[in-house]
């Protein structure tokens, strides 16, 4: 039995691809997603040459583009050609064939022996799936002949929806590049685009009873800035599809078994379509096409009877242009502000006898009213809908399923009501967010940070829900909101590699899951990449760095580590390192100022350099309590980031922050022994659209015993304005030198978040780092 290839050779450069004249290489089954089964094979070899023809059932159209994306997925791999003919000789060719399987409509076999290879599915898709793991397979090399070890692999998706969200209202993108994200995601095994085409910002869909959505609302006049910065780039904007062009996109991921679901945003996240037809709105307009980021407050007028005509008839042309079971209507992020004074709004709540009570307000049941009407429009010409967790609020339309967003709370709820989920929570699935702690070194996201190794380790089957409930969740998806993401190119880079994290979560079983293998097959599936000429990010090959404050020996551990276990040489002056630098041990202890960089050395080329400043005070890797608890869900690695050395950059979800919420920060600090202080000094992040507020004031106390403490600096701050900045702030406390052991810094939180906000009267979150005694 022929060994399976498991050298991990990492290729660092794009569009890599080897020269080697007539070589033959050998196939490795070791792909991503994971299939269920893979057995190996003592029943011979098979080689891929050039003689050998793609068979599939005469008369099957689909089986016949099939074996035509084989023979140009090959070809790519090989530069051979290879032939594609119908008939059913399997001998010495790669079959294709059909075999019943109800139960799993898209699984599939894969068999290798001496005689060839034989492909069956339960169904196109099946064998499609099928196509794709050999594919992944085979090695990129020119001009080269595979040789295929003996193997029976037995596989089938783990979930029926396996998408990814698609946002063409922020930024446009022609039509040959949606049909590029979608070969991409027939390359993960993925089989739902969810196509986001209406948003506040553009609406992209030609709606023939309605000219003016196109005509006015595809374009605005500009585009802010960064984030919301009040600077505007000046440059017109817009673009948008035509019905035939969906239809084409649409038919065009048919034939690579994707269903195309689009999606219209209501009620809110209409301001495009306000500005084409005002009279929809509450006010009456005039409206602009919006050109800053973030959610506005003009949303279609719930009491309006020409919002439901204009949803009924914008929905009719939709289900016509788009043949998918689901619609999804939206139904997230509707401020109803305007609501709250629109006269034909409170005559709608008082017409259908609608009352505020203790879980929500008469206008998120208002909302309910739209979005069941949307659900009743949709079941009678046999379509479902889907909407975003806030369907929710105010009582879920009967059929409709929930994509669950905000974490995975709606998502639960959803499913204890007994509907269906598509789990995408934004806290492991946008990948939007920053994939690098180093964001000043790469392109602008939204915010956030999610790398490869946290997408990988979602598991979308919530413990908290029994089996029979657990059945609800029928998918999971990735979201790809494209406010700071104006190009393919960037598009690409966010995806990839987490796409292969995340098909793995919708493909594979858990028991297959395994990251330090998963990282062992990536390079492989990168060579596709290459390929295919996909711009990937390359964050994976990087050095990656764990910082740890140990009490104990007052030192900073750093523990570096790469994924092949590449050499890994450092610089602690400052200086870049070289081959020549010193080669990091296990583990290095710093006790001392520093700047810290380590790159990987690779003969196909090195890493990218990571960079770190330490900074040392009194304080550093002393030991630290807190005397009110750490916010759970950002907690990191909890109290001893205060100060751990390293200070945290404008992204306060990178691990560098904790935050405090419903609780004061109140930390107590041992020095270990009697030092003399006359400052202390911290950070804090403000993001006040995501309730992160900066602290009300700060207290200093000190002590000798630990027990019995001092105060020693004391100052109350205002409430926050609207007008404040976000971003960092620096809060430094002198005092007179004073000579003592332990330290108690106290600062509280928000606990109630200002009227102007639309969180008023709420806690607010506070997030702190790095205390520096001096």
């Amino acid at each position: 039995m022929r060994k399976l290839l498991k050298t991990v050779a990492v290729v660092i450069t794009t569009g890599w691809l080897c020269s080697c004249s007539g070589e033959k290489t050998e196939a490795n089954y070791q792909v991503i997603p994971a299939p269920q089964e893979i057995v190996m094979a003592a029943n011979g070899d098979f080689t891929l040459g050039s003689g050998v023809k793609i068979v599939y059932p005469e008369g099957n159209e689909a089986m016949r583009r099939n074996a035509e994306y084989l023979a140009e997925y090959l070809q790519k791999a090989t530069g051979k050609v290879y032939q594609t003919m119908a008939g059913t000789e399997g001998k010495g060719n790669i079959l294709l064939q059909l075999v019943a399987d109800a139960e799993k409509p898209e699984g599939y076999q894969l068999k290798v022996n001496g005689d060839g290879v034989v492909i069956s599915g339960a169904s196109e898709a099946g064998v499609f799936y099928g196509i794709q793991t050999l594919r992944k397979s085979i090695p990129v090399v020119e001009n080269s002949t595979p040789v295929l070890a003996g193997v029976e692999i037995k596989d089938a998706p783990r979930f029926d929806y396996r998408g990814a969200h698609f946002d063409v209202s922020r930024h446009f993108f022609t039509i040959e590049e949606v049909k590029s994200f979608i070969d991409m995601m027939a390359l993960h095994n993925m089989n739902r685009l969810h196509w986001h085409i209406t948003d506040d910002q553009g609406w992209r869909i030609e709606i023939k009873k309605y000219p003016l959505l196109t005509e006015i609302g595809s374009q605005r006049k500009e585009t802010v800035i960064g984030h919301n910065t009040g600077k505007y780039d000046g440059k017109p904007y817009g673009g948008f599809y035509t019905q035939e062009q969906a239809k084409e996109i649409v038919a065009y991921a048919a034939e690579r078994y994707i269903t195309v679901i689009p999606e219209i945003d209501l009620p809110g996240h209409m301001q495009a379509a306000l500005a084409a037809y005002p009279n929809l709105g509450c006010t009456g307009g005039p409206y602009d096409v919006w050109t800053i980021w973030g959610v506005s407050d003009n949303v279609l007028c719930a009491g309006n009877d020409d919002v439901l005509t204009f949803i009924d008839d914008v929905l009719t042309e939709i289900i016509d242009i788009f043949p998918s079971e689901y619609i999804h209507i939206g139904g997230d992020e509707c401020p109803k502000v305007k609501w709250q004074t629109c006269p034909k709004c409170q005559a709608r709540i008082k017409e259908l006898g609608i009352k505020s009570d203790d879980k929500h307000s008469k206008e998120e049941y208002l909302q309910s009213f739209i979005i069941n009407h949307g659900e009743k429009f949709l079941n009678a010409h046999g379509r479902q809908m889907i909407g975003w967790d806030e369907t929710l609020e105010g009582g879920l339309a009967p059929n409709a399923t929930v994509m669950s967003w905000r974490g995975e709370g709606g998502g639960i709820e959803a499913a204890k009501q007994h509907h269906d989920v598509i789990m995408t929570p934004n806290t492991y699935l946008y990948f939007d967010y920053y994939q690098s702690k180093d964001t000043e070194n790469e392109p602008e996201a939204i915010g956030g940070y999610l790398p490869v190794e946290r997408v990988y380790s979602y598991e979308p089957m919530p413990r908290s829900l029994t089996p029979e409930e657990q059945k609800y969740i029928i998918g999971v998806q990735a979201n790809h909101w494209t406010e700071y993401i104006p190009t393919f190119a960037q598009l690409q880079y966010m995806c990839l590699p987490r796409w292969a994290a995340l098909c793995e979560i919708q493909w594979s079983q858990p028991e297959k899951k395994n990251y330090q293998d998963f990282l062992a097959r990536l390079p492989q599936l990168i060579k596709s990449y290459q390929a295919e000429g996909y711009n990937y990010a390359k964050h994976v090959f990087d050095v990656t760095v764990d910082f740890q404050s140990n009490a104990e020996t007052g030192a900073v551990d750093v523990r570096m580590k790469t994924i092949d276990n590449a050499p890994i040489h450092y610089t602690l002056d400052g200086a870049e390192p070289t081959a020549a630098s010193p080669v990091a041990e296990e583990v290095l202890s710093i006790k001392e100022n520093c700047t810290l960089k380590a790159m990987a050395v690779r003969p196909e080329g090195n890493s990218r350099v990571f960079t770190e400043k330490i900074n040392f005070s009194k304080s550093t890797c002393k030991p630290i309590v807190a005397n009110q608890p750490v916010n759970k869900q950002y907690e990191f690695n909890g109290v001893s980031t205060l100060n751990d050395g390293l200070k945290g950059n404008g992204n306060y979800k990178t691990g560098r922050w904790i935050a405090f919420y419903r609780n004061d920060m109140d930390v107590t600090i041992d020095l270990q022994q009697p030092t003399e202080i006359s400052s202390v000094s911290f950070s804090t992040c403000v993001e006040k659209g995501d309730w992160i507020f900066d602290v009300r004031g700060v207290t200093i106390e000190v002590s000798e015993d630990g027990d019995k403490f001092t105060q020693v600096f004391s100052e109350e701050y205002p409430a926050m304005a609207e007008t404040d900045r976000n971003g960092l702030y620096e809060h430094k406390q002198t005092f007179d030198p004073v000579t003592t052991r332990y330290v108690r810094v106290l600062a509280p939180s928000e606990h109630s978040i200002p009227a102007w906000h639309g969180g008023k009267g709420n806690f607010g979150f506070l997030f702190v780092d790095e205390i520096v005694i001096e």
